[in-house]
């Protein structure tokens, strides 16, 4: 075997069905005696119940989350968290509550304690990203890196399918990319390949019976490991794009993951073609990138740029932009913007 270096993350994960109630005994176990919560609007019934949970530990709150975090709502989320002198961050709901709390840790080194409703994975990395004037800009830091995770499946059971669905095609594009990176290794291959099993049998079954609690938690766990195995291998080539594309045009984030990924696959998952098989296997499929699109598009999830509002002239802007005159670059942008099937390899 090849050698490699892999250093563990030190996150705390919880996970099972009414794992909410045991926040606040987290929020104790770190030494939090003011927090400052962060919710989505989607679980705001949630959120209010957990602030009351709280008790005296409960120092203020910000409803008003958006996707790609604007540099604006950063810098307001921080101005509030020094007002009420919080000295942690309870961030529920989806990427976006959870990508602002960790603009305000960036600073403030304040510690998190993330309570994901959706399978995008972002809690169990220190990545961190900004919008400003257009352009997404991100980095890593274990400053960001959430303290605690707490997976409750009753919380994600009323997701909506299109949302659900969306959500784990942002998981899945963590776990195949996280394969062909220069720091893919032996372990974040297992990691990406379970993650790949947990995540397409989940949402089979959730699509199926969109409440089935074994389904939602399979999800969680899934999502889970497609942050752990992308903080550990980084990032490449899909989700550059893909970052350029929301932070560019203001595309939903899930479903630009969607879109581009298989075009992205066809690719590259050529790079590392025992992955590959493993991959293959864990999706039931006979290949990787027209595997993930049959998948999407069972699910109904909008497999084209086209149907998220992109122009063709966008995308070959944009194509111009990552990489003037790559020819592969704009191949997989236009395939992208059409939602072409990913039928035969790339090369």
């Amino acid at each position: 075997m090849d050698e490699f270096v892999y250093v563990g993350l030190p996150t705390r994960v919880v996970l099972g069905v009414g794992a909410l109630d045991k926040v606040p005994d987290e929020i104790d176990l770190l030494g939090i005696e003011k927090v400052l919560l962060i919710a989505t609007k989607a679980v705001r019934d949630d959120a209010d119940l957990l602030e009351i949970a709280l008790k005296d530990r409960f120092a203020g709150r910000i409803d008003d989350v958006r996707q790609h975090v604007p540099i604006e709502r950063a810098e307001a989320a921080r101005n509030k968290a020094k007002e009420v002198d919080a000295q942690g961050i309870v961030a529920i709901g989806g990427g976006s509550a959870i990508g602002l709390a960790k603009a305000i840790a960036l600073t403030t080194r304040l510690p998190i304690v993330a309570v994901p409703t959706t399978y995008a994975g972002s809690e169990m990395t220190p990545v961190w990203g900004l919008t400003a004037e257009g352009t997404k800009t991100t980095g890593s830091s274990l400053d960001v890196l959430p303290k605690t995770v707490v997976y409750d499946p009753l919380l994600s059971r009323r997701l909506p399918l299109k949302v659900t669905a969306a959500s784990v095609a942002n998981a899945l594009a963590h776990c195949a990319e996280a394969t062909w990176t220069p720091k893919a290794n032996p372990i974040t291959d297992v990691t990406a390949v379970e993650g790949v099993r947990a995540l397409s049998e989940g949402l089979r079954a959730a699509t199926t019976e969109p409440t089935d609690l074994e389904a939602r938690s399979n999800l969680l766990y899934g999502a889970c490991l497609a942050g752990s195995t992308l903080a550990q291998a980084g990032t490449s080539l899909h989700h550059k794009l893909c970052h350029l594309l929301g932070g560019t045009y203001d595309l939903p984030h899930a479903e630009t993951h969607a879109a581009v990924l298989p075009q992205v696959t066809r690719v590259k998952a050529l790079d590392a073609p025992r992955a590959k098989v493993r991959l293959e296997a864990a999706l039931e499929t006979d290949d990787l990138a027209t595997g993930l699109y049959d998948l999407f598009t069972t699910a109904q999830v909008p497999t084209s740029l086209k149907e998220l509002g992109l122009t063709e002239g966008q995308a070959r802007e944009a194509a111009d932009k990552f990489a003037p005159d790559d020819p592969e670059v704009l191949d997989i942008l236009i395939r992208a913007w059409a939602g072409q099937r990913p039928e035969g390899a790339a090369r």
